[in-house]
């Protein structure tokens, strides 16, 4: 069964997930032996908030990058900069990360500039180095230094796609969608909407996800499930929150949102 969002018992103070197979587990033995861990699968299915969690339960401070395509390896490793009249060297989050330790953790990392991923492959052997040119350092990762990636793969093209040489550098995990009941009990803990209004949203769901790769590039994730949720929970006509949070965010097709909305009628009326 693949991970995915959960919910977790609120006295322990962790962000919100349950594992559905080993991943914590895996997780937890990649940091113990120094691995780097690639995480994979479609958005809103629960990535992040994975990481999050387990870097409160290992205890390690969290430095994120949403990655995007103006990002470069100067912005993860640092930059000197203008203060006060002097210029002065500035750690990136990847660099802070490797001094002090902690999870670095870079979403989307197919998004970056290909100069991202030359620096990171030092930090994925058994070097654990990075190398910072512009100051003559050569850093080495303290054990308590964890490197965390993340891509969706069904947005890969031969443009955006993570090199073999990349890929295999990594551990890797696969996310997915929860089954239906797990995925209820999940959106109305975290929107406050009763289980059995709930259903009939997931079912919904499962609908427009099967369309994926025919008049959707995407399904509706679990993320826009729980606003769909929280706006009905709020007030929201059902029609309107279907719309807002599970129809409009998926397509700007003016034939496809009808035919969308045809399918909400027919499922929740």
């Amino acid at each position: 069964m693949k991970p995915a969002l959960h919910a977790i018992d609120t006295a322990l103070s962790l962000p919100s997930y349950t594992p559905t197979s080993n991943e914590c587990a895996l997780f937890e033995h990649a940091f113990r032996h120094r691995l780097p861990v690639l995480l994979k699968g479609p958005t809103g299915c629960g990535k992040t908030r994975f990481v999050a969690h387990m870097a409160a339960r290992l205890g390690l401070p969290l430095h994120t990058v949403a990655c995007h395509d103006d990002l470069t390896a100067a912005d993860l490793t640092g930059r000197y900069l203008l203060k006060g009249g002097d210029t002065v060297w500035t750690d990136g989050p990847l660099t802070r990360a490797v001094r002090e330790g902690g999870i670095c953790y870079l979403d989307e990392v197919v998004e970056a500039r290909k100069d991202v991923t030359v620096v990171l492959h030092p930090l994925t052997d058994d070097r654990r180095i990075l190398p910072l040119e512009r100051t003559g350092e050569e850093l080495i990762a303290p054990d308590g230094f964890m490197l965390v990636v993340s891509y969706n793969p069904g947005y890969q093209s031969l443009h955006k796609a993570l090199k073999p040489s990349t890929r295999q550098r990594f551990i890797a995990i696969e996310f997915g969608f929860l089954p239906a009941e797990q995925e209820i009990a999940v959106v109305a803990a975290e929107s406050g909407l009763s289980p059995e209004r709930v259903r009939p949203l997931v079912a919904l769901a499962h609908r427009f996800r099967a369309l994926q790769g025919h008049d959707l590039e995407e399904g509706v994730s679990t993320r826009l499930l729980v606003y769909c949720a929280t706006l009905i929970a709020a007030g929201t006509p059902v029609a309107d929150a279907v719309l807002a949070a599970m129809i409009e965010p998926l397509t700007d097709d003016a034939d496809v949102k009808a035919g969308l909305r045809e399918v909400a009628h027919a499922v929740i009326g």
